[in-house]
C-alpha cells in the first residue's frame, strides 16, 4: 500500500533551470518522493512568483513617488520644460528596466544570462533601429546644445510652429492652424533650423510700390512720419527701447502692487525681504549691464547698434517704383506691427496724394499705308 500520511520532503538542486533539471531529478524516486518532489516545487515556486509580484507592485509605487519627486525637484527649480519632459521619460524606462530585472531574478532566472541576451539583442535590436538610436542621440544633443526649447516658434525640416514637447526621439510642433507635426530628433540635431523665437527685437520689412513720377523724397519723409509715430518701433537704439520696456513693466507691477496692497491684510502689506530681493536684483543687473559694456569698449565694438528705421529706393521695375522699409520691434510685436503698417500705408497714402500703380501696357499703333490695308 502506499503511504500517503508523510511525505519525504526532498528538496530540489539550485542549478533547477528547466523542465529537462526537473524531470532528471525525479529519475529513480519513488511514486511517494516524485510526488513529495513535485508539491514541492510547486510550493516554492508559488512562494517565489507570490514574492515577485508583491515586489512588483511596490516597485511600481516607489517609481511612481520617484517620478513624481523628480517631477517636483524639477519644476521647484523652474527647469526648461524640455529638459523636463526628457529627463521624466527616461527616468521612467531605467527605473522600470530595474524593476523587471529584480523580479526575473527574484523567480530564480539567471539575471547574468539574461542581461547576456538582452545585450546581444539590444546589439541586434540596435542595428536594425539605427535610425531611432540616431533619433535619441540627436534628442540629447537637442538638450544639451540648445537649439531650442518649448515655447520656441521655429522653421525646420519644412514645418513651421511652436515646439510643444521634446521627447527622447522626436519632438512635437503646433503650427498656426493647430496641427500637431512629430519630427525626428535627428534630423533636427544635424539640419538647419529658423528659431524665431531665439533674439527678442526683429527687423521688419515692407516693400511699396509708387507710381512713376511720384516725389520721393516726399514720400520717404511721410513714410517715416508714418512709421516713427508707431510707440512699437525702435526709435535709434534697441538698449534704450529695453529700458523703456523695462520702466512700462515696472510701473504696471507697482499699480498691480497698490492694487494688492489696498485689498491685502495690512500686516502684509509691507513686505521688506521682497523689497530688498527686487532692489538687489535690480543693482545686480545694472553692474552686469556696465560690465558688458565695459567689455564691447575694450575689444573696440560698437556698444550701441543703430536701428532707425530706413526708407530707401529699392528697385526701378515695370509698372513701379519699390520703396524699401526697415524698421525693429520686439518679437513679441513683430506680426502685429507688419500687418497694421500694410494697413496703414494702404490707407494713409493715398490720402496723401501717393498713388499705387497698376501692371500695365502701352501699345502704339502705326500708321499703315492705304495701299497695305486690308480690303
Amino acid at each position: 500500500m502506499i503511504q500517503t500520511d508523510m511525505f519525504p520532503v526532498v528538496d530540489l538542486p539550485d542549478n533547477v533551470e528547466g523542465g529537462k533539471t526537473m524531470f532528471d531529478s525525479l529519475k529513480g524516486l519513488g511514486f511517494d518522493d516524485a510526488i513529495s518532489t513535485i508539491a514541492n516545487g510547486i510550493v516554492q515556486f508559488s512562494f517565489k512568483l507570490l514574492i515577485a509580484i508583491l515586489v512588483f507592485y511596490i516597485g511600481k509605487f516607489i517609481i511612481k513617488k520617484l517620478y513624481n519627486f523628480v517631477l517636483g525637484v524639477m519644476l521647484k527649480n523652474k527647469l526648461e520644460a524640455s529638459l523636463t519632459t526628457f529627463v521624466l521619460s527616461l527616468v521612467r524606462m531605467v527605473l522600470y528596466f530595474i524593476l523587471i530585472i529584480t523580479v526575473i531574478g527574484i523567480l530564480g532566472i539567471e539575471t547574468s544570462s539574461f542581461l547576456a541576451l538582452f545585450a546581444s539583442a539590444g546589439v541586434a535590436i540596435g542595428m536594425a533601429l539605427s535610425g531611432t538610436l540616431q533619433n535619441f542621440a540627436g534628442g540629447v544633443l537637442i538638450l544639451l546644445l540648445k537649439p531650442y526649447k518649448v515655447g520656441d516658434y521655429i522653421e525646420a525640416q519644412g514645418f513651421t510652429g511652436t515646439v510643444k514637447e521634446i521627447q527622447i526621439f522626436h519632438t512635437l510642433i503646433n503650427t498656426a492652424d493647430n496641427k500637431t507635426i512629430i519630427i525626428p530628433n535627428g534630423g533636427l540635431s544635424t539640419g538647419s533650423i529658423n528659431n524665431y523665437s531665439r533674439e527678442d527685437y526683429r527687423r521688419v520689412d515692407w516693400t511699396i510700390g509708387l507710381a512713376y513720377g511720384t516725389d520721393y523724397e516726399a514720400a520717404k519723409a511721410t513714410i517715416l512720419e508714418m512709421i516713427n509715430s508707431d510707440q512699437r518701433v525702435v526709435k535709434q537704439f534697441i538698449e534704450d527701447d529695453i529700458k523703456i520696456r523695462a520702466e512700462l513693466q515696472e510701473r504696471k507691477e507697482a499699480e498691480l502692487h497698490l492694487m494688492q496692497d489696498a485689498t491685502a491684510d495690512p500686516k502684509e502689506k509691507f513686505s521688506w525681504w521682497k523689497r530688498f530681493r527686487n532692489n538687489r536684483k535690480k543693482h545686480q543687473q545694472s553692474i552686469q549691464d556696465k560690465l558688458r559694456e565695459q567689455v564691447k569698449i575694450n575689444e573696440g565694438l560698437p556698444v550701441k547698434k543703430d536701428c532707425t528705421p530706413f526708407v530707401g529706393l529699392n528697385e526701378l521695375a515695370d509698372s513701379s517704383i519699390n520703396i524699401v522699409v526697415r524698421a525693429w520691434t520686439h518679437s513679441s510685436n513683430y506680426w502685429g506691427l507688419f500687418f497694421e503698417m500694410n494697413q496703414r500705408f494702404y490707407k494713409e497714402l493715398p490720402e496723401k496724394g501717393f498713388s499705387f500703380p497698376f501692371p500695365q501696357m502701352d501699345v502704339h499703333i502705326a500708321d499703315v499705308p492705304e495701299s497695305m490695308r486690308l480690303k
